[in-house]
C-alpha cells in the first residue's frame, strides 16, 4: 500500500476521522501529481491516550479507507503502526523530504492540538499548508460563528431552533415545528420498569474481517499497555458496515429509542441506541443522510415523532452545536476549571473494581466495547467525576481515551462543558447533578447494589447522595442563584444541623477512602 510518484504536487494527509470518499481533499485530486497519505503513529495512542478498542477501530477504519482509495486509482502511501512511527508530524516531515511536495493538503482536523503542529511543521517545512473546509458538517463554514456572535448567552435549544427554521427540517411551514413542539423531552424520559426492556441482548454485529484481526493483533502487539480489552470487537470499519448498522437502527430500535433514550439496566450496554456516534464521527456515515433516515421512517409510519425528533435533536442539535462551541473556544478549553475541582480521578475507572454497581456496570462497558450511551456518561461516570471534585482535565483524558467515538471536537465540550461544568456555563445553563435517587429511578442498578440511594450517610449510604448534599453545601451560592437548583439548596437548608455534620463527615471519609485528593 505504498505508491509514491516521483513528481509531487501535493500530499493530501488523511487523518482517522476523516475517512468520507466526497471529503474537500479529494478535489481536483490527480494521482499522476498527488499522493494520499495516512500515518499510524505511537503518540495518538501513548502520550495522547487511546483504548485499545479505540485504537484498533481507527486503525481498521483507516486500513479499509486507503484500501477503497487504492481501488479507485488514487496514489496512496501508508505507514502502518508496526513501524513504530512516533507521530504524524514525523511521517509527514519524511514524506516531504522524501518527495519535496509543492504543498501539504489536509481538511480541518478535528482536534486543534493537531492543526497547531501541523501549522509549525509546514512552517519548519517552509512548505505552503492548505486547510480544507470540513463538508461533512451540516452547518456552513462560519455560520455558528455569525450566529453565536448575536447572543449574549447562546444555549443549543436555540441553534437547534435556528438549524432547523434554516435547513426546514421537521417543520409544517417555514416558522412551525411538525406536530406543533420542538421537542419531546418530556415523553423521552421513562424508565423500563421492572420487567426491563423488551429486548435483551442487543448489540452491533460487525464481524471482524481480515484487515480488522491483523490490526488487532497489530494492537496487542505494538501497544500491549493500552487500558481496556479486544476480546470482541463489534463496530463498524467501513462505510457498508455502517450503512448496515445504520439501516438496523431505523428498522428495529428507533420505534423505542426516543422513550427510553434516558434508561439502563443492568448487563444491558447497547439497549435501543444508535450504535452510529463512531461511524458518524469517522464519517463513515453523513449526518445528513442519517437523519433523512429517520424523517423517512416517521413520514412512512414506522417510528413516532418523539422518537425521530429526539434522535434528530442529538445530531442537528447538539453534535453541531458541540462543534461550533469547540472552535469558538479553542483557546480555552484546555484550561478550563471553573468550579475549581482537583482531586484525582479513582482508580476504579480503569479497571472498575467498584462496590457501587452502577460505576462498575458503566465503567466495565467500557473496558470491554469502548462505548457507554449518553446518560450513563453524564449521569453516572461524569456526574461522580463532577461530585467527588475530580480535575476535569483528568474527567476529559479518560472520556478522550476510552470511548471508541471520542473525537476532541466533539469530546471536550461534552466533558469540560455539559459533564463537568468547568465552563461555568459556556454550554449548560447548569451543574448536571442528582443523587443516587436518579439512577435508581431511571434503571436496576440500585436493586444489585449494597448501597441505599436513599441514604446519605451510614454504612449503607450510597456515595452518590452523599456527594450530592455535599456538593450543594458547597456551592451554595452558585447553586441559589439558579432557578432550576435553587429549591436544591433551601432542601439542604432545611436539614438538621446534625444530619448536615454526618453528611459532610461521610464525604470526608469517602474521599479519603477513595486516596483521591491531590498531593
Amino acid at each position: 500500500m505504498d505508491q509514491i510518484v516521483n513528481s509531487v504536487r501535493s500530499v493530501c494527509l488523511v487523518l482517522g476521522d476523516q475517512l468520507n470518499h466526497d471529503s474537500e481533499l479529494f478535489s481536483g485530486f490527480d494521482s499522476k501529481q498527488d499522493v494520499v497519505a495516512f500515518f499510524e503513529v505511537t503518540e495518538e495512542s501513548v502520550q495522547e491516550g487511546s483504548s485499545k478498542h479505540r485504537t484498533a477501530l481507527f486503525l481498521s477504519a483507516m486500513r479499509h479507507f486507503a484500501q477503497e482509495l487504492e481501488a479507485k486509482g488514487l496514489a496512496v502511501h501508508y505507514v502502518d503502526i508496526r513501524q513504530n512511527l512516533g507521530s504524524i508530524c514525523d511521517g509527514l516531515a519524511d514524506l516531504a523530504d522524501a518527495v519535496s511536495p509543492e504543498k501539504i493538503r489536509v481538511v480541518l482536523p478535528g482536534d486543534s492540538r493537531l492543526l497547531d503542529q501541523l501549522n509549525a511543521l509546514t512552517d519548519q517545512l517552509n512548505v505552503p499548508f492548505e486547510v480544507l473546509p470540513d463538508n461533512h458538517f451540516i452547518s456552513q463554514p462560519g455560520q455558528f460563528s455569525q450566529w453565536i456572535s448575536r447572543l449574549k448567552q447562546p444555549r443549543m435549544e436555540h441553534w437547534y431552533r435556528y438549524i432547523r427554521k434554516d435547513l426546514q427540517i421537521l417543520m409544517a411551514d417555514k416558522t412551525k415545528p411538525v406536530g406543533g413542539k420542538w421537542n419531546y423531552d418530556q415523553d423521552n424520559r421513562k424508565s423500563f420498569g421492572k420487567t426491563g426492556p423488551s429486548s435483551k441482548g442487543l448489540m452491533p454485529s460487525s464481524i471482524p474481517d481480515e484487515i480488522t484481526l491483523k490490526v488487532i493483533e497489530d494492537v496487542k502487539t505494538c501497544l500491549p499497555l493500552l487500558p481496556g480489552k479486544l476480546d470482541q470487537f463489534l463496530w463498524p470499519v467501513n462505510r457498508v458496515q455502517a450503512l448496515t448498522l445504520l439501516d438496523q437502527f431505523i428498522e428495529e430500535r428507533l420505534a423505542s429509542f426516543g422513550s427510553y433514550q434516558d434508561a439502563m439496566w443492568v448487563n444491558e450496554p447497547f439497549l435501543y441506541h444508535a450504535w452510529i456516534s463512531s461511524s458518524l464521527n469517522l464519517k463513515l456515515l453523513s449526518p445528513r443522510e442519517v437523519i433523512e433516515k429517520a424523517i423517512d421512517a416517521y413520514e412512512e409510519g414506522d417510528a413516532p415523532l418523539n422518537a425521530v425528533e429526539g434522535f434528530i435533536r442529538q445530531i442537528l442539535g447538539w453534535r453541531e452545536y458541540v462543534r461550533g462551541l469547540y472552535w469558538t473556544y479553542r483557546q480555552e478549553w484546555s484550561q478550563m476549571n471553573a468550579l475549581e475541582h482537583h482531586n484525582q480521578l479513582p482508580a476504579f475507572y480503569w479497571d472498575a473494581d467498584t462496590e457501587m454497581n452502577c460505576l462498575r456496570q458503566s465503567i466495565s462497558q467500557v473496558l470491554e466495547y469502548g462505548y457507554g450511551h449518553h446518560i450513563q456518561r453524564l449521569m453516572v461516570t461524569g456526574l461522580f467525576a463532577l461530585l467527588a471534585k475530580v480535575d476535569p482535565q483528568q474527567v476529559h483524558r479518560w472520556y478522550l481515551s476510552m470511548y471508541v467515538d471520542a473525537v476532541a471536537w466533539v469530546e471536550i465540550p461534552n466533558t469540560i462543558g455539559m459533564s463537568q461544568f468547568a465552563d461555568g456555563g459556556v454550554l449548560a445553563s447548569k451543574p448536571y447533578i442528582a443523587s443516587g435517587n436518579y439512577i435508581k429511578k431511571m434503571s436496576n442498578y440500585c436493586s444489585g447494589c449494597r448501597f441505599n440511594p436513599s441514604k446519605a450517610y451510614g454504612e449503607d449510604a450510597c456515595p452518590f447522595t452523599t456527594l450530592y448534599w455535599a456538593f450543594v453545601h458547597d456551592k451554595e451560592a452558585l447553586l441559589s442563584v439558579n432557578p432550576r437548583l435553587a429549591m436544591q439548596v433551601k432542601h439542604w437548608k432545611n436539614k438538621s444541623s446534625e444530619d448536615q455534620q454526618q453528611i459532610l463527615q461521610q464525604r470526608s471519609n469517602l474521599i479519603e477512602a477513595l486516596e483521591i485528593e491531590p498531593d
